[in-house]
């Protein structure tokens, strides 16, 4: 059996160009080509585009994660290039790949098997180089902030009270705390400093939500580094930053575009982490596709509890979207996961463990049709080591909760191995939905925890350290009270503690620590032990990544 990226690498790519022309009418004039095969979309041509009130956006998304791993990217793009076999006038929008996860535990996450956007290497190592324009737009921020310490301090910035870190996109915890300014007062002034990677950056979060060039500089201008001696907030305006950030940033801004190995486009573009961040690819590319489409198909990351949520209560309430259709993703083997069986045992028929694990589908269905309010599919997954009995005993308990599921098998087959859940797809976004957020904008910023918390992962209530609640009440009064909220938990758990699988339930959310992202425009509850920086497992992807003597790329999964 070929890996993702042999696959990868044998497929046959067309010209971005040609491929634009064909498929959207748009002419080579407005593309910044980055070789043969990415290329990005001049930010003044989307701005000459019509609405398309026709458009319908899909979101993809899926149960708790696991090892076993769930495909949502590799179900995002099937199901793209089966609406296009049908017919469709189809656009897929993802998030760029992070170089942690792609050096760490994840490898590729550009799709699998017969379902992936390709050039594969190229979108997991450097791509266009947005990542490393959003890492250098949040470090000059980072050093102006420290030379503007060191030349007399002259907004009097309380150095114990400096809330802005440094960034890198890998994974590094010997970076998570540490000192700078050592060596002598040439070398600046000593302080605690530490790095967060890109992906939990809120400049990687305001590049997501902005809408246009100008809303991306005066959004970096808000951005809050620290506080005075008084307890004041200082902005990156005072330091007189955004404006080069922004610099930076301007070609970045505009949206990539990639294939998928059936040459359908697809907009690739920004990728802030889902359990960290808010975990949706950018607003622009979300909005663009919605123009230039009639069916668009994005991902959240991870499952429905921590990506859905925010692509709803973040992303939705701050870009006017409402989402026509859910895809919720699930594999066999992810929920005798979550049933009890180990990793080596997934290829094993296990009923009882399967009909075990179902309370975590169960779980997020719920949370998708009566929290969201949305229509939804459950999209099976298949794979080869499924059996027949498992495959019926899931769809029996779907036909239970009353869901529509579908079994997909875009991984070994494209698009044409989507066609029944594009049609199911199809016929779901022309029924009416209830559409509604989980909390409203006037609750406050506790209430708001409150409400994800009880009403998404089935907690009986939130706690949090003192230091923390202080901050959140001092945010309420200052008037940050109508942001949303960015819950930084876990991913593999309804609760904080991620071995507990399947539906945990009566559990107590505890907010460790507050983050104002006043960029963002969104407040951030760090919960459990999750980090902001991660870590490399013991064994990382690394390891098999190689490149031979031709520059052929190995080891991408």
């Amino acid at each position: 059996m070929r890996s993702d990226i042999e696959i990868a690498q044998a497929a046959t790519l067309k010209r971005i160009p040609e491929l634009v022309s064909q498929q959207l009418g748009i002419t080579d004039d407005h593309l910044y080509a980055y070789g043969h095969h990415k290329a990005k979309l001049s930010l003044k041509h989307i701005d000459s585009l019509p609405d398309n009130p026709r458009s319908k956006l899909i979101l993809v998304t899926a149960i708790s994660p696991t090892p076993a791993g769930e495909g949502k990217t590799t179900t995002t793009v099937g199901l793209g290039d089966a609406l296009r076999k049908m017919g469709q006038k189809s656009l897929i929008c993802l998030r760029e790949p992070s170089l942690g996860p792609v050096f760490g535990m994840k490898g590729g996450a550009t799709g699998g098997g017969m379902a992936q956007v390709v050039p594969m290497e190229d979108i997991n190592l450097h791509f266009t180089g947005d990542f490393g324009a959003i890492g250098l737009a949040h470090n000059l921020l980072s050093a102006m902030l420290d030379n503007h310490i060191h030349h007399g301090n002259a907004l009097r910035i309380d150095t114990r009270r400096i809330t802005w870190k440094r960034v890198m996109d890998m994974n590094d915890r010997a970076l998570r705390q540490m000192v700078v300014g050592l060596g002598g007062s040439a070398n600046g002034v000593p302080r605690e400093d530490g790095f967060d990677i890109v992906v939990a950056s809120e400049v990687m979060a305001i590049f997501c939500l902005a809408t246009s060039l100008s809303d991306l500089k005066q959004r970096l201008g808000r951005i809050v580094v620290a506080y005075n001696t008084d307890g004041e907030p200082v902005r990156a305006s005072d330091l007189k930053a955004h404006g080069a950030m922004a610099a930076l940033l301007k070609d970045a801004l505009a949206p990539n575009i990639a294939q998928t190995l059936e040459n359908n486009l697809a907009f690739i573009h920004g990728g802030p982490f889902a359990n960290i961040a808010h975990g949706c690819n950018s607003v622009i590319a979300t909005s663009t596709a919605r123009k230039l489409a009639d069916y668009v198909v994005t991902e959240a990351g991870f499952g429905a509890d921590l990506g859905a949520e925010k692509f709803i209560d973040i992303k939705c309430r701050k870009a006017g979207f409402e989402p026509s259709a859910v895809v919720l993703v699930a594999t066999v083997r992810a929920l005798k996961y979550h049933g009890g069986v180990a990793v080596p045992d997934f290829g094993k028929e296990n009923l009882a463990a399967l009909g075990k694990g179902m309370v975590n589908l169960q779980k997020h269905l719920h949370n998708i049709r009566h929290h969201y309010g949305l229509p939804c599919v459950v999209a099976i997954n298949h794979r080869t080591e499924d059996t027949a009995a498992e495959v019926a005993m899931l769809e029996k308990a779907c036909a239970a909760y009353d869901a529509k599921v579908v079994v997909a098998k875009h991984w070994a087959q494209g698009g044409a191995g989507a066609l029944d859940l594009a049609k199911a797809v199809v016929d779901l976004c022309e029924q009416t939905s209830e559409f509604k957020f989980v909390y409203e904008e006037q609750d406050t910023l506790w209430q708001k925890a409150e409400k994800v918390a009880q009403r998404i992962y089935g907690a009986q209530g939130v706690s949090a350290d003192p230091k923390a609640k202080t901050f959140l009440d001092k945010l309420q009064e200052q008037g940050f009270g109508h942001y949303p909220i960015c819950i930084a938990k876990t991913q593999y758990s309804f609760s904080t503690n991620p071995k507990a699988l399947g539906a945990p339930s009566g559990h107590t959310l505890h907010i460790r620590e507050v983050r104002l992202a006043a960029g963002a425009e969104f407040v951030v509850m760090v919960c459990g032990d999750v980090m902001t920086m991660p870590g490399l497992p013991k064994i990382p992807s690394a390891h098999a990544i190689d490149v031979d003597a031709a520059g052929n790329i190995t080891g991408l999964f």
